[in-house]
């Protein structure tokens, strides 16, 4: 999928609750939507098992923090094409960075 395609969902979950990321992704109308949901509960799990506290998630106010989208590498396909030339296909991808952080945590060090 390409970069830009994969932005358009990834703006609309950028410093919402996790809980709210989700339900928009699975109302999201897109592919994009169904990859980053993945990558969400990826990312939720991860931060389980670094904070060593298993299904702790539900008990702290985890937020989108970052997330951003880069260009990958590209593939190139060949169709075939009148009188024996080929058209270039070219087969975007993209790279996902997502951080996910507890807003708990930012709240009690400015006090």
């Amino acid at each position: 999928m390409s970069p830009r395609k994969m932005r358009l969902v990834a703006d609309n979950i950028r410093g919402k609750s996790v809980v709210e990321a989700l339900g928009i992704l699975r109302f999201t109308n897109k592919e994009a939507a169904v990859w980053l949901e993945k990558l969400l509960l990826s990312a939720v799990n991860n931060w389980e098992q670094k904070s060593e506290m298993e299904g702790a998630a539900d008990d702290y106010e985890l937020y989108v923090k970052t997330i951003f989208v880069d260009q990958g590498g590209i593939i190139y396909r060949f169709l075939p094409a009148p009188q024996g030339r080929a058209y270039r296909v070219r087969k975007r991808r993209n790279h996902v960075t997502l951080v996910v952080e507890n807003k708990a945590e930012f709240d009690g060090d400015n006090e």
